[in-house]
């Protein structure tokens, strides 16, 4: 399924029909991007949220201008969140030639299949929702991101619950595929670091919420904590049954949860329950990004709430509008990759990312979250106190 970006995008381009067939999606007043990623489906909030976070950052300039007279243009193409369907996409934006590049991808399982194929081809691929390792490769030369690693993360969440608070048995649930065992590579590294090992561990099925078994498992370990790789509807499942059967050890997750689409799963279960984040508050208009991502995020839907995975789509998006304004009026697929290649110390104000040879990644920063009772959110401040 192909997602419009909107109906005045759509209505301009029954004007320009040049554009479907424009080499590498470049026309004197149009570049074109295309995202695909999961947006229906049990991960469907994270690539529906990184798409509005990108149409926010493109509106917002569009509405000026563009960058070189040029409206920023963005197609969504619904993966689903299964490879094979990643895949065929990818390959099929490819062959059609009409987008600059690959952006605001979902997930480590579809990066692993999409990934290569887009540096074959030599297609940039920026802004990819997930820390997979592999991703920040810097030889493929394709690859730009702005997230923190997932082994930054674990790090974090070992660091809290074993150092601060002292904890002493750590329990994980995990999804089985290449996502998972990226956090579970992770926690496992950073509970070595400190002569422990996993007191348990259970998994599940991709795009399923079938983690009944995996508690059961995990139960009769009786963890201090229970640390999750996986998408909020199996998350959120596994939270609510547990505490259905009066099992309440802490629950950590990682940032991919998506953690707004979380809390909204879990309601009144959804209390205490930590998540690592990658982004800033979306709620710090103190910060002058933030303030703009929200009034851009209002301009676009004026009955969206801000958010981590919107903020980062925003992001995101201004990582390209930078690229897209220092490759100048001579757009080229080559152009756009060599003007984020030469990026280094970057201020969107109040957010910095840092880039540099063999270094792809802007922002290294991890920080913990709880959600309150009311479904909101409040930093977890080393000590273990809110």
């Amino acid at each position: 399924m192909k997602f419009g970006t909107n109906i005045l995008a759509v209505a301009a381009m029954a004007f320009l029909p040049a554009a479907l067939s424009a080499g590498q999606g470049v026309t004197d007043s149009q570049v074109t991007f295309a995202q695909v990623a999961a947006l229906e489906g049990p991960a469907g909030a994270l690539g529906q949220g990184m798409r509005l976070g990108l149409l926010a950052a493109f509106e917002e300039v569009n509405a000026n201008g563009g960058v070189h007279g040029r409206q920023i243009v963005l197609d969504s193409f619904d993966d689903g969140y299964e490879p094979d369907r990643s895949v065929a996409h990818v390959k099929n934006v490819i062959a059609k030639d009409a987008h600059l590049g690959l952006i605001g991808a979902v997930g480590t399982p579809t990066a692993a299949a999409t990934q290569p194929v887009a540096t074959e081809a030599h297609v940039p691929f920026v802004g990819p929702f997930t820390g997979a390792g592999f991703l920040r490769d810097a030889s493929h030369g394709n690859i730009f991101n702005v997230r923190a690693t997932y082994f930054a993360e674990t790090e974090a969440w070992i660091a809290y619950l074993v150092d601060d608070l002292g904890m002493k048995s750590i329990a994980l649930l995990y999804q089985d595929d290449g996502f998972g065992r990226v956090g579970l590579a992770g926690v496992t590294a950073a509970l070595e670091k400190r002569g422990m090992t996993l007191s348990a561990e259970g998994t599940y099925t991709r795009n399923t919420i079938a983690v009944k078994k995996a508690l059961l498992g995990i139960r009769k370990a009786e963890p201090d904590a229970v640390v999750m790789v996986g998408a909020y509807k199996p998350v959120a499942e596994f939270i609510k049954l547990s505490r259905k059967l009066k099992f309440n050890p802490t629950f950590v997750n990682i940032s991919f949860v998506g953690s707004d689409a979380l809390a909204h799963e879990l309601g009144d279960a959804g209390e205490g329950v930590i998540i690592s984040q990658v982004v800033p508050f979306p709620w710090d208009a103190a910060r002058p990004v933030v303030a703009q991502y929200q009034a851009a995020l209002k301009a676009v839907d004026a009955n969206a709430d801000f958010g981590f995975v919107t903020l980062e789509g925003y992001l995101t998006g201004r990582l390209a509008i930078k690229a897209l304004e220092d490759a100048g009026q001579a757009l080229t697929r080559d152009s756009f990759l060599a003007a984020l290649a030469s990026l280094r110390e970057v201020d969107f104000g109040g957010v910095s990312m840092s880039f540099g040879p063999g270094d792809n990644q802007g922002m290294d920063d991890v920080f913990l979250t709880r959600i309150t009772k009311d479904g909101t959110f409040q930093p977890v401040t080393p000590g273990g106190e809110s």
